[in-house]
C-alpha cells in the first residue's frame, strides 16, 4: 500500500515524500508542476504529473498505486496574492480539495492528512494561539483552507456509517523554514527566508518592515518551525490515521514562543558571516504584533516538537539555496 503525498514536489511536499520513505510508508507523488520542481521528486518515488482537479487522474492513481491515504499539500499558498486572485486559489484549494474527496470515496481510500495554515486564524486577538481560537481568516487563501478543513469534517460525518468512514487531520503550520535535504529549498518569492537569502545573493540589504511593535525588540514575532519537523509531524499523523488509532481533527504546529524579525536577521547575519544592517521600512497593513500557537496538542499525540534551533534553520536553508546557485 501506498501513500498520495499532493503537491509532492513543491518544497513541504518533497519533505514530507522523503519522510514517509524513510518510514517505509511507500510515497507516491502527483503535482502538475505550477510550483513545483521536478529535481525536488526522489528517485525512485512514483510521479504521476498532473493537477488535483483531474477526477480521473486521482481516482486512478489512488486505484493503481492502492492508496492506504493522501496527504493533501497541493494548493495555491500566496495569501496576499490570493486577493487579487480569488478565482483562481478556490479553484485549486477548495476544488481541488473537494475532487479528491470525491476520488477517495469512490475508491474506498479512507485516511487523509490535511495541509491546512495558520491562516485560517487571520489576526488573532490572543497572543497564543490554540486549536479552538476564533477563525478569523483575513485571505481567500486562509478562507480556502477553513473549507478545506469543513469539507473534511462533513464528509467524514457523511460516511460515518459506512464502509469506508473518512478519517482526517488538519495541520495548520505557520512559517515554515530551512531545509531537510541539501537538494530541497524554499522556492516561493513571498517567505521571509529566500526573500532575505536572495537579497544577500543580490549583495543588497534586507529590510525589516516596522521596528516600533509591542514586542521586546520593536519587530513583529511569529512562529518559524522547520520543514523538517513539519515533515516528521505529518508522518506520524499518517501512521495514527493507519493505525485506527484517536485522532484530533486539527493540530497546530507550533513553537509556543516564537521569534522575532530581529532575531532571525541577527541569525542570518551570525550563521551566513554576511555583517549587514537590516533596512527598516514602514509597516505592512495588517501586520499583528504577534502569533504564535502552541503545540502541546501535537506534541501529545505527533510527538510535536522543535528540534532545530534558529541557527539551524538558517544554516540548512542557506546551505540548500546555496548549493542550487
Amino acid at each position: 500500500m501506498s501513500w498520495i503525498v499532493t503537491g509532492g514536489a513543491g518544497y513541504i511536499g518533497a519533505h514530507v515524500v522523503r519522510a514517509l520513505a524513510d518510514a517505509a510508508l511507500s510515497p507516491v507523488i502527483i503535482d502538475d508542476l505550477s510550483s513545483g520542481v521536478a529535481s525536488f521528486a526522489p528517485e525512485g518515488v512514483p510521479f504521476v504529473r498532473g493537477t488535483i482537479l483531474d477526477r480521473e487522474l486521482v481516482e486512478r492513481t489512488l486505484r493503481e498505486h492502492d492508496a492506504e491515504g493522501v496527504i493533501h499539500v497541493a494548493g495555491y499558498k500566496y495569501a496576499g496574492v490570493s486577493v487579487q486572485r480569488p478565482l483562481h486559489t478556490y479553484a485549486q484549494n477548495v476544488e481541488g480539495t473537494r475532487v479528491i474527496l470525491e476520488a477517495m470515496q469512490a475508491t474506498g481510500v479512507r485516511n487523509m492528512v490535511f495541509s491546512s495554515s495558520a491562516a485560517v486564524f487571520g489576526t488573532p486577538d490572543v497572543p497564543l494561539v490554540v486549536e479552538d481560537t476564533a477563525k478569523r481568516p483575513a485571505s481567500p487563501y486562509g478562507e480556502s483552507k477553513l473549507i478545506g478543513e469543513w469539507l473534511l469534517r462533513d464528509q467524514a460525518t457523511a460516511t460515518a456509517d459506512t464502509e469506508a468512514p473518512l478519517r482526517h487531520t488538519s495541520l495548520r503550520y505557520f512559517n515554515v523554514v530551512g531545509s531537510a535535504d541539501p537538494t530541497v529549498y524554499d522556492v516561493s518569492p513571498h517567505n521571509l527566508f529566500p526573500i532575505v537569502f536572495e537579497a544577500l545573493l543580490r549583495g543588497d540589504t534586507p529590510k525589516i518592515f516596522g521596528d516600533d511593535y509591542a514586542t521586546e525588540d520593536g519587530t513583529n514575532v511569529r512562529d518559524y518551525v522547520h520543514v523538517g519537523d513539519i515533515a516528521a509531524a505529518h508522518v506520524a499523523a499518517a501512521q495514527r490515521l493507519a493505525a485506527g488509532d484517536p485522532i484530533e481533527p486539527a493540530y497546530n504546529l507550533g513553537s509556543g514562543d516564537g521569534l522575532s524579525v530581529k532575531q532571525i536577521m541577527d541569525a542570518v547575519a551570525r550563521v551566513t558571516g554576511i555583517d549587514f544592517t537590516p533596512e527598516i521600512g514602514p509597516r505592512r497593513p495588517g501586520d499583528p504584533d504577534r502569533i504564535v500557537a502552541t503545540g502541546e496538542l501535537a506534541a501529545r499525540d505527533l510527538d510535536w516538537r522543535m528540534r532545530y534551533s534558529v541557527d539551524d534553520m538558517v544554516r540548512t536553508g542557506w546551505e540548500a539555496r546555496r548549493r542550487a546557485s
